[in-house]
């Protein structure tokens, strides 16, 4: 019997360095990991021993003996990768990361976000040294994207921050929530009270399709549906309109599969999730029946991964609609496609698509159609949106690369509701440089670079910021070891300099300037009552989703 790595991963590699047979693959130091859709284990290698089990922060690993029909056909998943990579064993002994010494005294470093990439430099910053780390973000609620952003059916990605509250308990991290940096303090006054300060605020914003109609009613962003309906306070009021039977979604990445998820299941599935409670009312009055996925190329190109995609094999009452002529592939992704060495993933994001169009459609089900080869051209209508009018695109080599080429071929689908998901942008950040044309802040490791090229001293990134808005939840692990890693070097050499006044002085002058300063006690108040309201319903939780309602949690209210 072995163990199978399934859609929940989160690329975390956490199981990596706890398998005592060195089985699990690719490694963070393979060039496989940077694109890897998920982690497995190698059936042949592994000795059932279970401690990948204990190490899995989102409980995605399981006995094949105990694989729910949903998930058996990761057991085959997982052996073939490892025909197409077969296993190296590498045993040599881990290399003991270097600990400042004690005469250094203590390091400070203030994090600014607190989503996966600050959760997890703080995790290695308090593993590592002696250590004082405050994190600050502006919302009164820690966990970015794991609260915000993870679909609210896919709760067991979301149990990552059960690791992070384990690992967090110590008054050595101390919370500034509902604390916006550049307007309750300074980039200045943060170095001026730490040794170093590192952003992790990840991407907020989102790419712009540039097209005529994209700012007419019910043309939105998927960012702003996706925050809408996990109850990000910025979002709550927003309005989206549910009334046509047609959504249209722009780009196929695993967001827009999530959003297509939301449009379509029962919402009295949902109401067993921590979905907020106006999205769950605007949903049971939806009029959407069918969601069509545009994609701009291909099927072998397409943006989602093929865990998310083999998930939507077991939705109930909703079929998946491909037309057998979307799947027939140019050229050159066909020999992509039966090269010796294409990836199992390729593979199986195209055999999926294969069985979703050879699939019936069952009479009253409500429908995700996907659309490959489709650019939209114009968002249509007179004072909301009609429609989307698309271009049919082509598929060229260009120097070893394919390209999408629009062709003369048009097409138009009536809708009410469009959603662009074509990727997140990261914004500049004050007193920081900023690459405009990448959206993010210059860095080479971590350490923010100037203008000269420079390293500009105490100050890194990590996360979206640092790299761009690629990767999930658990590459955020890797990219802020190699930030704290460069961060803890530069302190043992003198880079950094000594903070000019310590926590106290801290606290009091955020104090001063924020009086709604929500600290450990306060989340763990807004996270109890949620908590609460969630076992009186029967769900994980019932959150807050205005600002008054999380501070007033915050001060013990109700």
């Amino acid at each position: 019997m072995a163990y199978v790595i399934t859609q929940r991963c989160c690329n975390d590699a956490s199981c990596v360095s706890e398998c005592p047979v060195d089985c699990i693959r690719p490694t963070p130091d393979q060039p496989e990991f940077a694109t890897t859709e998920m982690l497995y284990i190698d059936p042949d290698t592994c000795i059932d021993c279970g401690a990948c089990v204990d190490a899995c922060p989102v409980e995605a690993i399981f006995s094949e003996d105990d694989l729910s029909a949903s998930l058996a056909r990761f057991r085959e998943i997982n052996a073939a990768w490892f025909e197409r990579h077969p296993l190296e064993s590498n045993l040599d002994p881990i290399s003991t990361p270097v600990r400042p010494p004690k005469e250094l005294g203590t390091l400070r470093v203030a994090i600014v976000g607190a989503g996966p990439a600050a959760a997890y430099a703080a995790d290695e910053l308090l593993r590592r040294c002696d250590v004082q780390v405050e994190m600050f973000d502006r919302l009164p609620t820690p966990w970015g994207l794991v609260r915000a952003g993870v679909a609210p059916d896919h709760p067991g990605t979301k149990t990552v921050a059960g690791m992070f509250e384990s690992a967090f308990r110590r008054d050595t991290l101390q919370y500034y929530l509902n604390v916006e940096v550049g307007k309750h303090i300074t980039h200045e006054e943060l170095l001026a009270h730490h040794h170093a300060v590192l952003y992790a605020v990840g991407a907020s914003s989102d790419r712009r399709m540039g097209i005529p109609g994209e700012e007419l009613p019910g043309s939105h962003s998927a960012t702003e549906f996706v925050a809408w309906y996990n109850g990000h306070p910025d979002y709550a009021d927003r309005v989206f309109d549910l009334s046509g039977e047609r959504a249209i979604i722009v780009g196929n990445g695993n967001v827009a599969l999530d959003v297509a998820r939301v449009l379509t299941v029962d919402p009295d599935e949902l109401a067993k999730t921590d979905i907020a409670d106006h999205a769950l009312a605007a949903l049971r009055g939806s009029a959407i029946r069918e969601v069509v996925v545009l994609g701009r190329r291909g099927p072998l190109q397409a943006a989602y991964t093929s865990p998310e995609f083999l998930a939507l094999t077991h939705l109930s009452g909703v079929d998946i609609v491909i037309d057998p002529a979307e799947l027939e592939l140019d050229p050159a992704s066909q020999a992509l496609l039966d090269h010796p060495d294409a990836e199992p993933s390729l593979k199986l994001k195209y055999a999926l698509a294969e069985e979703f169009a050879a699939e019936p459609v069952a009479e009253g089900n409500k429908r995700i159609v996907f659309k490959y080869l489709a650019a939209p051209i114009a968002v249509t209508g007179t004072d909301k949106v009609e429609g989307l009018e698309y271009a049919r695109n082509e598929l060229v080599e260009e120097d070893g690369i394919l390209n999408a080429r629009p062709t003369s071929e048009v097409g138009s689908l009536p809708a009410s509701l469009v959603l662009r998901s074509i990727g997140y942008r990261g914004r500049p950040i004050p007193d920081l440089p900023f690459d405009d044309r990448r959206a993010v802040v210059p860095n080479e490791h971590g350490r923010v670079t100037g203008a000269d090229g420079q390293p500009v001293t105490g100050v890194y990134v990590s996360g979206w910021i640092k790299r761009g808005p690629r990767g999930v939840i658990g590459s955020n692990r890797v990219d802020s070891a190699e930030t704290v890693e460069g961060l803890i070097a530069d302190f043992i050499a003198g880079k950094l300099v000594a903070p000019t006044a310590d926590r106290d002085a801290l606290r009091a002058l955020v104090r001063e300037r924020q009086p709604d300063l929500v600290d450990r006690v306060g989340w763990k108040a807004i996270d109890q009552a949620e908590r609460g309201a969630g076992k009186d319903s029967g769900r994980p939780r019932v959150k807050f989703t205005s600002l008054a309602d999380l501070l007033q949690a915050a001060k013990g209210g109700s």
